[in-house]
């Protein structure tokens, strides 16, 4: 009898480590998402400051759109292009024409949205070349329902 209570014991232990390490792993999970999606974001920055520069420095037409994939050469491998509403998918990419934002579908399913600002020069924000950046909206109200 008392053998069975220990390793009744030792089940129990190793159930709840099992689960402790699962949830740390989900939540390990997320952050990596949440530094790709930074890092992306960062690679779209550096691409617009060099069009930026050369169009600065050589001149030409800027792109009239507000979707910021248009204005950069290498788009992320999970753009699903624009679209007028959200996408079943995750961990995609995608500009919402409705709301002019490039828009970041997590796997959990919050959202991460970006806006092509042409008067971010005022707002002291790094990453800012004549005016025209990429920036990170609230994510208030960006969270949507998984289906």
């Amino acid at each position: 009898m008392r053998r069975q209570f220990e390793f009744a014991v030792v089940v129990i232990v190793i159930a709840v480590l099992a689960v402790l390490a699962m949830q740390a792993l989900q939540r390990a999970r997320g952050e990596v998402e949440e530094a790709s999606v930074q890092a992306e974001a960062a690679s779209i920055r550096a691409q617009l400051m060099e069009r930026l520069a050369h169009h600065a420095t050589f001149g030409g037409p800027l792109p009239a759109s507000d979707n910021p994939v248009d204005w950069i050469r290498l788009v992320p491998n999970n753009y699903r292009g624009a679209l007028d509403r959200l996408p079943a998918e995750r961990r995609i990419w995608y500009y919402d024409t409705a709301g002019q934002e490039l828009v970041y579908a997590f796997n959990d399913g919050h959202l991460a949205r970006f806006r092509l600002s042409r008067t971010a020069g005022s707002s002291g924000v790094r990453g800012v070349i004549g005016g025209v950046g990429l920036l990170r909206l609230d994510a208030s109200n960006a969270f949507i329902q998984l289906v």
